[in-house]
């Protein structure tokens, strides 16, 4: 044996990483112990919820450990049971599990599981300028050598997919090299695969429980800044702050987060080429861009230009993004997206053997839904469901259903279960819908799993404890604003920054153990109850809430449906037929709400409209022309009954036409109730009846039925 094999040796022994054979004896990280030792200690099912809150980890981290456990538990003869709506259980012969039971006793405990080490290896070359000698590397993560060696060659992938180099040489250490954007954007892309919400959001007191992994994690993103930088958004009273969907409001605050962790720890925006190339574009300094500077002031920063490009990039990335989630419903994904919407929905209901066409609400949440998704999936990016498993155990032949009409609506594309799970919850919201009923008990919903997981969970409360009555669905930020007269519960599916009392954390599957935990709080609160949230014992405010709503909305209809006409346009036969020359002739007829100069400028965004996707109603021969403009004072509805059929020239077949045109314009800038009035309309164009009428009937006929159809709306606001 050589004096330098000896000397290896010796150093490895005094760090405790002996890279020598590896031993006969099992290996398990000291969360995966926790978790198996839970598992044992029970002869009944547990779930996932009570197994994170035993092992002091989040539900998805436990689903991960034992995905990871699962080839060690068989290479033992037992096998993990899981039962929806009851819990995981382990399962074996009595002989095998207090084998496994005495061999976990004796068994290793390595520090951290091989996620958690990479994680631990990110956090410390992401926060070091220098670079990190690799023994030192091993020595922090409590591994040897070469399984730190082997950790950074798993890595070397993901760094380089997100536009960054990990070098290593000997002689001069470990490193992360590359821009600070692509850093800041791959710190981001931490945060969202390895945080839950509850991380980010648990009361500090639960921060005991949280393993080191995560707080070594939520400290490089930032933490301790977050709800300084929610608070600092909310002191700037955007509009599109409202507006803004909930994932992205809290994307846009964990980069922000980021950002400003890392200038306070100097990691600043590189001056030199590297960061020149990052699309940031020419934006108003922090001098003369009053909001952001005040937003810098609030958290003690003083910005250079660079550094206030960047953050302005994202804010009018945001203000995109709520602009795009204020549309009408159909204009930006078109009429193709709606029609094989509308088939989706008819295959699932003829296997289910119930009445679904009908479910606006179901026809809503899955346009709005797959919009986006879609998208994601045609792009190539990763769809990540943590509720995968459970949705598969609960709505198996549902699941099923649904892979298969999936299949047969858009066979061009292969959609990964994760997307089939979203779209399951969906059509399990509506296939309970039906057994809603009234309650006593006002209570609001906290969600971040999506539409789909919300109105589930919302079904499911209504369907076990129907004394319970949701009166809105609200975002983590929006929740402990709401005052505490107006409801007398909060249920939410993380953890949230208020009193504990104040609310009941639920998973949105609600499992049987929850339902009674619900049950039981209810039971305490009524046992103590007063008046119930929002009542004065002296007058019920119901009725003047409604003529509120009604006062806010009868304008907009009154006024839309007073303009209703339906006009005879006397078109040129196809084959002379020019869409410019039409568009015209139908802006002249209709009651000008737009200056004589705008009508070429209307005629174009039609026309680029019709260029970007069908606007052809499914089964029918009625097209849907709608824009919103700048041009335009007033919102316009008009029907169109064409002499001669008009040839949809950026139609798919290239054949189709047209008997019937419905004109809606807008104007760019419009109230909410204005947008929603119009999202309703557009959506009962999947409506065959109202088809029909636009179709055949009189235009007093039409104005009945819209009128009808939008009074039961503002009803049910």
């Amino acid at each position: 044996m050589t004096l330098t094999y000896k000397l290896r040796r010796r150093f490895a022994r005094l760090y405790g990483m002996d890279g020598g054979e590896e031993s006969a004896r099992m290996k398990v990280s000291n969360r995966q112990r926790r978790i198996l030792e839970v598992l044992l200690s029970r002869q009944e099912e547990v779930t996932a919820g009570r197994l994170a809150a035993e092992a002091g980890v989040s539900a998805r981290t436990v689903h991960r450990e034992l995905h990871e456990l699962e080839p060690v538990l068989e290479q033992h003869g037992l096998f993990l049971v899981k039962k929806s709506g009851v819990g995981i259980s382990l399962q074996g012969s009595p002989s095998l599990l207090a084998r496994f039971q005495e061999e976990l006793r004796r068994s290793e405990t390595e520090a951290y599981s091989p996620d958690e080490r990479k994680v631990l290896l990110l956090c410390r070359l992401l926060e070091q300028e220098e670079p990190a000698k690799l023994f030192t590397l091993a020595r922090e993560v409590q591994a040897a050598i070469p399984t730190v060696s082997r950790d950074l060659d798993e890595l070397h992938p993901e760094l380089e997919r997100h536009g960054l180099e990990l070098v290593r040489r000997r002689g001069y250490g470990v490193e992360i090299a590359g821009p600070e954007t692509a850093k800041r954007r791959f710190i981001v892309w931490m945060a969202e695969e390895y945080l839950d919400h509850s991380d980010w959001f648990g009361a500090p007191a639960d921060n005991s429980l949280q393993s080191p992994v995560t707080r070594r994690l939520l400290d490089l993103v930032g933490k301790d800044t977050f709800l300084q930088i929610e608070q600092a958004l909310w002191q700037q009273a955007e509009e599109w702050g409202a507006k803004v969907g909930e994932s992205e409001y809290t994307k846009l605050l964990i980069r922000l987060s980021v950002v400003i962790t890392r200038i306070k720890r100097k990691h600043g925006l590189d001056t030199a080429a590297s960061d020149k190339d990052d699309n940031i574009g020419a934006r108003q300094t922090i001098g003369s861009n009053i909001k952001l500077s005040r937003f810098a002031e609030t958290l003690g920063l003083e910005l250079p230009a660079k550094e206030a490009d960047f953050l302005q990039a994202m804010f009018d990335e945001a203000r995109e993004s709520a602009a795009d989630a204020s549309t009408v419903i159909l204009e930006k994904y078109g009429l193709q997206l709606a029609d094989r919407t509308v088939t989706f929905i008819r295959c699932v209901q003829n296997r289910m053997e119930i009445e679904l066409s009908r479910d606006r609400s179901l026809l809503d949440g899955l346009i709005r839904h797959l919009g986006p998704a879609l998208d994601r999936i045609r792009r190539g990016e990763t769809i990540r469901n943590p509720l995968l498993q459970q949705i598969r155990k609960d709505y198996s032949e549902l699941f099923d259903t649904v892979r298969r009409c999936a299949g047969r609506v858009w066979p061009e594309l292969s959609l990964p279960d994760e997307e089939i799970g979203y779209l399951t919850m969906h059509f399990g919201a509506a296939e309970e819908r039906w057994k809603l009923s009234p309650g006593n008990v006002k209570a609001i919903l906290v969600c971040t799993s999506g539409i789909g997981s919300s109105k589930l969970l919302a079904v499911r409360i209504s369907k076990e404890i129907p004394q319970i009555d949701l009166i809105g669905n609200y975002s983590w930020y929006e929740a402990s604003r709401v005052p505490d007269d107006q409801y007398d519960l909060i249920i939410s599916t993380i953890d949230l920054p208020v009193e504990p009392d104040r609310y009941v954390k639920l998973s949105p599957l609600l499992t049987r153990e929850e339902t009674e935990k619900l049950r039981s709080h209810i039971r305490e609160m009524t046992a103590h109850a007063g008046p119930a949230a929002g009542e004065d014992p002296a007058k019920d405010n119901g009725a003047w809430n409604r003529l509120k709503r009604i006062s806010a909305y009868a304008p907009i209809v009154t006024s839309l449906l007073e303009t209703f006409h339906v006009y005879e346009l006397n078109n040129e036969p196809p084959e002379n037929g020019n869409m410019e020359r039409m568009l015209s002739r139908m802006l002249d007829m209709v009651p000008s709400k737009w200056d004589s100069e705008d009508k070429d400028s209307i005629v174009k965004q039609l026309i680029e409209r019709e260029r970007q996707g069908s606007l052809l109603i499914p089964d029918s021969e009625l097209a849907l022309y709608h824009t919103r403009s700048d041009s335009v004072r007033e919102p316009v509805l008009a029907l169109f009954r064409l002499r001669f059929p008009h040839r949809m020239v950026y139609e798919a077949d290239g054949a189709s036409f047209a008997r019937q045109i419905l004109l809606m314009l807008a104007p760019k800038e419009l109230s909410k109730q204005a947008l929603e009035v119009l999202s309703e309309i557009s959506g009962m164009l999947l409506s065959p009846e109202l088809i029909r009428l636009l179709e055949e009937q009189d235009e007093d006929r039409i104005r009945v039925f819209l009128s009808h159809h939008l009074e039961i709306y503002i009803e049910n606001k």
